[in-house]
């Protein structure tokens, strides 16, 4: 795309205005949902790139930063560089009262000093010169903003902040678009930008396509640009598939229609992946990889959770039985898939629709990890333990309910895909496994109230029971 003559600012690369703001982004950032390093003093900043949208010498200014968070690894992990985190700061005299829950603080020296900085998000101005950028696929420092020539973004949208986001946050344009921007960034190729594209490309309607991106080229990275923002069609009206199947299961309604709808929808966007991007043979070498992280998972989990320990045998039968028949020659396809599916990465228009979203992966993993090819079958693992997890969510725990979405989510994917994955039993359960021990580490770590759930399907996997 040709460079576009813009008014959005100029880049500044001062180290100084950072070292200005170290201060009170050290008590800040760690308040954030989305900062991933909680529980670990932030000892310092790397800038990686300062640009400025907004000077900052009237009644608004606003820095697009890029920074390298420093902090002591975790205990038993190696030495880190630091993850890299997208911020956008905003800059005025004094803030309204509106804006009082987006206060970061008052800088005391430096290019600033006197003015008040905050998360520039919440406040509508800042969030209409990003979507002003990407119409007019402006080019400020580092940053650009593209946009698909065919498709148009109309003026006079009215930002709002959505406030359930965790991982990353969203800003919805009158009810028309939706702004992810990703907090923790890497070089590379995204999955959250990639995959929606390679769709798009398919035709695929299960998943809006990308209309805009924002990404910053960095000189010297040898993984190339971070990709750093998507916008994509707002599902007015939609529903979350976790709410929704929480909704029905409290009024008692029965939810295998919807269930059977969404596995239809999975196998679609399956189908089209497997069509649009570089399928694998998984034969004996790849499986013995493959089972060998399972194994290792299990091992490190049993050492931090040892509720676990009384089930261990009976998982690693699960990740045994898989090896065995891949020792006996059997082959499986690997496709790039979502890679975190579950309720709450689906939404229901009103028309009833399912639609896929979300495939930035599981953020904690490497990116390259995140874009290989992986059965499908670890997608469909990821929903069946959703659906799981919402009949435990329920005032009584509702197993039944549980057993038939699962059942009809299965015979849904069947009816597109032409396989049930039931009938690749030791693979699902190999991969449903790995899933329920991942739970079982992150609820005794993050919420230990919720440790019950997965516990209950670690039961019922180490006695290889049916889904």
């Amino acid at each position: 795309m040709a460079e576009t003559v813009t008014p959005f600012g100029t880049t500044s690369t001062h180290a100084h205005l950072l070292a200005s703001l170290d201060p009170l982004l050290r008590e800040w950032l760690p308040r954030q949902r989305w900062f991933a390093g909680k529980g670990r003093p932030v000892t310092g900043f790397t800038p990686v790139a300062v640009t400025e949208l907004l000077p900052p010498d009237g009644r608004l200014g606003l820095y697009h930063l890029l920074v390298r968070v420093h902090q002591p690894p975790a205990l038993g992990a190696p030495a880190h560089p630091g993850d890299c985190y997208q911020l956008l700061i905003g800059v005025r005299e004094a803030l309204p009262p509106r804006l009082a829950p987006a206060l970061i603080g008052h800088v005391a020296d430096g290019p600033l000093a006197g003015r008040t900085v905050y998360e520039a998000l919440h406040d509508t101005r800042p969030a209409e010169v990003l979507l002003e950028a990407l119409r007019a696929r402006a080019r400020v420092g580092g940053l650009r903003f593209e946009r698909d020539p065919h498709h148009e973004i109309r003026e006079g949208l009215v930002p709002r902040l959505m406030t359930a986001e965790q991982s990353n946050s969203s800003v919805v344009y009158g009810d028309t678009f939706i702004l992810k921007l990703l907090r923790r960034v890497v070089p590379g190729v995204n999955p959250d930008l990639e995959i929606p594209l390679a769709l798009a490309r398919e035709g695929c309607p299960r998943v809006p396509a990308p209309t805009a991106w924002l990404h910053a080229e960095q000189a010297g990275e040898p993984d190339g640009a971070y990709v750093l923002a998507v916008l994509q069609p707002y599902v007015s009206g939609a529903a979350d598939g976790w709410e929704l199947a929480l909704r029905e299961l409290a009024k008692g309604e029965d939810f295998t229609a919807e269930a059977r709808a969404l596995g239809r929808a999975t196998a679609e966007v399956h189908t089209a992946l497997a069509r649009a991007l570089p399928t694998v043979t998984l034969g004996h070498t790849q499986l013995r990889l493959l089972v060998d992280g399972m194994t290792e998972r299990l091992a490190a989990a049993v050492r931090a959770v040892p509720a676990l320990l009384p089930y261990e045998r009976g998982l690693r039968s699960a990740y045994e039985a898989l090896a065995t028949l891949a020792a006996e020659g059997r082959t499986w396809t690997a496709q790039r898939i979502h890679g975190d599916l579950h309720l709450g990465q689906c939404l229901r228009s009103p028309s009833g629709q399912w639609s896929l979203i979300d495939f930035e992966g599981e953020p904690a993993r490497p990116l390259a990890e995140r874009r290989m090819a992986q059965p499908p079958v670890r997608d469909i693992a990821g929903m069946l333990r959703s659906f799981d997890y919402a009949a435990h969510s329920a005032a009584a725990p509702a197993a039944d309910w549980a057993r038939s979405c699962r059942a009809a989510y299965c015979s849904g994917y069947a009816e597109v895909a032409g396989r049930d994955p039931r009938t690749d039993p030791v693979l699902l359960r190999a991969h449903e496994t790995d899933k329920a021990v991942y739970e079982v580490v992150y609820e005794a770590r993050h919420r230990p109230d919720w440790l019950p759930v997965p516990l209950s399907a670690i039961r019922r996997l180490a006695a290889s029971e049916p889904i």
